[in-house]
């Protein structure tokens, strides 16, 4: 259950780094309320993920899928460049994590 909690804080946090995108577009407070549910929901799902996994491990996928998560929905949503460069190193940033659990 760890890792479904783990996963779903890396989603979360995904949407809060949208909704910080989301804010600046639109400055209201739908986009504000959005924001703070999806980064605390986050912290949330982070917590419980790390009573059971060791923190290194648990810090190191959720800032994966969170900055992963983030460079994607800037490309599909937002516009921003889809270069293959970028997805090779949103791939290097997912298999080191990954690799990470592999070793612990």
């Amino acid at each position: 259950m760890a890792w479904v909690s783990l996963i779903l804080a890396g989603l979360c946090e995904m949407f809060g780094v949208a909704m910080i995108n989301k804010l600046h577009k639109d400055r209201n407070w739908q986009s504000l309320t959005l924001l703070f549910i999806g980064f605390g929901a986050s912290f949330l799902f982070l917590a419980y993920a790390m009573q059971t996994l060791p923190m290194g491990t648990a810090y190191a996928i959720w800032t994966g899928i969170g900055a992963s998560g983030g460079a994607i929905i800037g490309m599909l949503l937002y516009g921003e460049s889809k270069d293959w460069r970028r997805i090779v190193f949103i791939a290097m940033v997912l298999c080191a994590a990954v690799g990470l659990k592999l070793v612990s």
